[in-house]
C-alpha cells in the first residue's frame, strides 16, 4: 500500500482531472493520525508535510505535488507548513 506522488504534474494533466474544480481543505502546522477509508487524490497548493503510512517509509509531499493515498491505509500526517490542498474521492 502506497503513496503515489507526482511533482509538478503539468497544467494539462491538471485540468484533465478537473483539480481546479475539486473542493479545498486547509490545515494548520500539527500531527495526526488518519485513515484512508477510500482513495484520494490531492493537489497541494500551499505547504509541505510528511505523511508516514503504518510500517512504511516517510514521503514529503510539498506545494505543486499531485498525491494518491489508496484506501484502506493507516498513516500520521505530520504538517510543517499550513497546508491548503484540492482534494477528490474517485469513484
Amino acid at each position: 500500500m502506497a503513496i503515489e506522488l507526482e511533482r509538478d504534474p503539468s497544467p494539462e494533466r491538471l485540468q484533465a482531472l478537473g483539480v481546479y474544480d475539486w473542493p479545498i481543505w486547509t490545515k494548520e502546522a500539527s500531527v495526526f493520525p488518519w485513515h484512508y477509508d477510500g482513495d484520494e487524490l490531492c493537489y497541494l497548493l500551499e505547504g509541505e508535510v510528511v505523511v508516514t503510512p503504518e510500517g512504511g517509509e516517510p514521503v514529503l509531499i510539498q506545494a505543486g505535488d499531485l498525491v494518491r493515498f489508496p484506501a484502506g491505509m493507516s498513516c500520521t500526517w505530520e504538517i510543517r507548513r499550513a497546508v491548503r490542498k484540492h482534494y477528490h474521492f474517485p469513484e
